[in-house]
């Protein structure tokens, strides 16, 4: 067999196994996006030309995701938060339109406090997709009546109320079991420090008690 023809078969293979793996690569990365972003890959897809343009952006969001210091609620923030939300609630049944409003301002408010940036609704709806895609659409719904709040029916006012709840327990409850580990090994090493510091004192006084009996058996000497 001519080395020419050998050279050319061994290129042809080399192409065809870059093209392949090339294909497998890009069908994980879809099914990949596809599970983290669930409904929002789906939207995202139908916004942007084409799938790739879509995974692209979404790989993005989960690039600027990466960068930000998203952080767990402390328990007296999340009772402190939920304590608000409460007030939310009954101030819709006085002023529905205003309640809406400040739900609106308790979540954005909620969102900052665990560490996403606030500039702009929809810079919020990126980042959130990465970490919160299945509460998010209920987030877009409940914004909308939210601008439109003064000439929304109660029925609407009253839903939308139920979508904030939706995506404020979702942010409130997310990280909770990591914080509460966290201030679970904060309290034993605490603990374990103060039984240290008994055991030295323990020790400490009882080479003060043997020292102080040895004189008394020398007779002060």
């Amino acid at each position: 067999m001519p080395t020419w023809l050998i050279v050319l078969i061994v290129v042809v293979a080399v192409a065809v196994l870059g093209a392949v793996i090339w294909l497998v690569t890009q069908e994980m990365q879809r099914k990949r996006l596809q599970q983290r972003f669930g409904p929002e890959y789906d939207r995202t897809v139908a916004e942007k030309d084409s799938p790739r343009a879509a995974q692209r952006e979404l790989a993005e969001r989960e690039r600027r995701h990466k960068e930000l210091d998203i952080r767990p609620l402390s328990a007296s923030a999340r009772e402190r938060y939920t304590q608000q939300w409460a007030q939310v609630q009954e101030n819709f049944v006085d002023q529905p339109a205003d309640a809406v409003a400040e739900a609106d301002r308790v979540l954005v408010s909620l969102m900052a406090e665990r560490g996403y940036p606030t500039e702009g609704y929809e810079q919020q709806v990126a980042d959130l997709s990465v970490r919160h895609a299945k509460t998010l659409e209920h987030y877009r719904a409940a914004h909308t009546t939210q601008q439109k709040r003064d000439g929304a029916s109660t029925e609407d006012l009253r839903d939308a109320m139920v979508r904030y709840r939706t995506v404020i327990e979702d942010l409130l409850t997310d990280g909770a079991d990591e914080q509460r580990h966290d201030d679970s090994h904060d309290h034993h090493d605490r603990r374990n420090g103060h039984d240290h510091d008994r055991a030295e004192r323990r020790d400490t006084d009882e080479r003060e008690t043997s020292a102080q009996s040895r004189t008394e058996r020398n007779g002060g000497r």
